[in-house]
């Protein structure tokens, strides 16, 4: 669906703000499942797709969406449900390409034509040397208390030991 190419970043480019790190065309669609069928139109369908965290090679997240059919659906017009969940694994050596700031936005997608959108952030728990990547939706009017939370602690690779995630926040 042409909506899903819209991002955050997209949007905010267009009023002048800074875009976030990652766009919704960064993530690789993995497979889907379909949950409703519809004898015409495109089914409703849960969908999981995988990103890497732009600033910390190493890591990867999952997460999985709903992405509705039907009519609205086939015409970007249904604004997309806030049940994402989302799951993030060290996949290789860390290695951070620079600071960061405690929720800094690794990946943005729009959810509807204009004012929702779905979130993944990023933080470290310093005292357990843990990234936390939490995801959530908004609105412009009123956000969605709906969320999912992912921890990857860092762990060595091979024979170097992991690097700590508080010498590479932004203080």
């Amino acid at each position: 669906m042409w909506l899903r190419g819209l991002t955050a970043g997209a949007l905010a480019l267009g009023m002048g703000i800074a875009a976030p790190a990652a766009r919704a065309d960064d993530a690789d669609r993995i497979f889907d499942k379909s949950t409703v069928w519809r004898p015409l139109t495109p089914n409703d369908k849960l969908v999981v797709y995988g990103i890497d965290d732009p600033s910390v090679a190493g890591v990867a997240c999952w997460y999985t969406q709903p992405e509705k059919g039907g009519i609205k659906g086939t015409l970007g017009l249904a604004e997309d449900v806030s049940d994402i969940s989302l799951a993030c694994r060290q996949v290789g050596p860390v290695q951070f390409k620079g600071k960061f700031k405690q929720g800094e936005v690794v990946f943005s997608e729009r959810r509807s034509l204009i004012f929702k959108s779905m979130q993944i952030v990023r933080g470290c728990d310093a005292r357990r040397n843990t990234l936390i990547y939490m995801v959530y939706s908004d609105k412009v009017i009123q956000g969605s208390p709906k969320n999912s939370t992912s921890a990857v602690p860092l762990m060595p690779w091979g024979t170097e030991p992991p690097p700590r995630c508080d010498a590479f926040m932004e203080k």
